[in-house]
């Protein structure tokens, strides 16, 4: 390999990526604009989801007629705003109503248990309600809420008719305190998001590049012509591999930067004035979130272009690279239990790994052996994906673009122990 043939050619293929709409709207632009844009619509559907919710009323039968002594129970959720009461139901009927949609729930006054008749006029509650409808749901909440504060004030009014002191009564109470401070809050919400979105557009940001440079060059017919310079082969790749990670790089800083800088404008004013935020990043997280972003770069890049450079077409290249964009899932199922930090076992799982590595440092944790376990297992799986690519290349029917067949069907017919070996460069 050549390093000035490396660098004029990595040059070339920057320079005609900023001539490209699709790679810089997805390599560039999508980063910046994209997941800010999505946080805001995100919060705020959820807002405009629990302000619709909000504004349903409850529609909230009761079976028969309530204990004459708690009738003040019937009165305060009449008193709500947000409650339609219907009286005078059997049992039956409303049920029926109630799998009808035409009830969101049903009330029913049963006798006390054994343990509470000793108490005057004492009663047991059943709210029945549809678990599979929201509007059901927050009518339970609404029942829930008015049924606590009666019992609560109906518990000390019988305690004073009895002479019953309410220290007599309440030998302990529960009191709590909020440790965890803005910034630790900040920082568990930052730490998932970016940890999470780092990874998905990076592999995104290498997607197009990945792509364009191997099935877009054979679709173009210039593979063949790209390969008759005075470059050698491993030139013309390692300049094109570079070249496809380093707009994988870029995507993800890109990403991170612009919602680290949009968190605090979207997501502090949907939480309102109540909970405080602030966001904020240890000045040792940068470079471990570059070196992570880097190492992903250079993984995704080199999985992506061996798959594509079986394909003929961009269209087919898409469809190849799938299998990578599956590994994007894993952060979803390992890397976001806000309760776990990495250990030996994520530290060996790619992709994971760099999801929790970076959400650790995110939140001021710092386990340097396991940061450079995962950094070393995601550079051991590149370094495999090159060894595995510089192989490949020794075939001249895949240079020439004259072989017909997929990468699965390559690693069988060509790689399997026995199968003909190509000439390498």
């Amino acid at each position: 390999m050549n390093p000035r043939d490396i660098w004029v050619l990595y040059s070339r293929e920057m320079r005609a990526s900023l001539r490209e709409r699709a790679i810089v709207v997805n390599s560039i632009l999508m980063p910046i604009f994209l997941y800010p844009v999505l946080l805001w619509v995100m919060f705020s559907g959820l807002v405009f989801v629990q302000g619709l919710q909000e504004g349903f009323g409850s529609r909230i039968g009761v079976v028969d007629e309530a204990p004459r002594a708690h009738r003040p129970l019937l009165d305060s959720l009449e008193a709500d705003e947000g409650v339609e009461l219907h009286s005078s139901y059997t049992e039956e009927a409303g049920m029926e109503r109630l799998r009808n949609g035409e009830l969101d729930a049903l009330l029913i006054f049963r006798p006390a248990p054994p343990s509470g008749r000793a108490l005057p006029n004492n009663f047991a509650l059943q709210v029945r309600y549809d678990r599979s409808e929201a509007r059901s749901q927050r009518a339970l909440s609404r029942v829930e809420e008015v049924a606590d504060d009666y019992r609560s004030h109906w518990i000390e009014q019988s305690a004073a008719e009895l002479g019953i002191r309410e220290s007599s009564f309440a030998p302990f109470d529960v009191r709590t305190e909020n440790v965890s401070t803005e910034s630790d809050v900040g920082a568990v919400i930052l730490g998932q998001m970016i940890s999470l979105f780092l990874v998905v557009m990076v592999a995104l940001g290498c997607f197009y590049p990945a792509v364009d440079t191997t099935a877009g060059e054979r679709e173009r017919s210039t593979w063949e012509t790209l390969m008759t310079t005075s470059a050698s082969r491993m030139s013309v790749v390692t300049a094109k591999y570079l070249y496809v990670a380093t707009l994988g790089i870029t995507a993800g800083i890109l990403n991170v930067l612009a919602l680290f800088v949009s968190m605090g404008a979207v997501v502090a004013p949907i939480l309102g004035d109540s909970t405080e935020i602030q966001f904020s990043l240890p000045l040792l997280s940068v470079p471990v979130m570059m070196a992570g972003a880097a190492a992903l770069a250079l993984f995704f890049a080199a999985a992506m272009m061996i798959l594509a450079a079986f394909a003929r077409t961009f269209k087919d290249g898409q469809a190849m690279i799938q299998p990578v964009y599956w590994l994007v899932f894993l952060p979803f199922l390992l890397g976001q239990q806000t309760d776990q930090t990495l250990t030996p076992t994520l530290a060996a799982i790619p992709v994971a790994n760099i999801a929790m590595m970076i959400r650790d440092a995110i939140n001021g944790v710092f386990l340097w052996p396991l940061i450079g376990l995962t950094l070393a297992v995601t550079l051991l799986l590149v370094v495999a994906c090159l060894l595995l690519a510089r192989t490949i290349l020794g075939f001249e029917d895949f240079l020439l673009g004259s072989y017909d067949g997929s990468f699965w069907r390559f690693l069988r017919d060509r790689l399997r122990p026995g199968a003909k070996q190509g000439t390498h460069p």
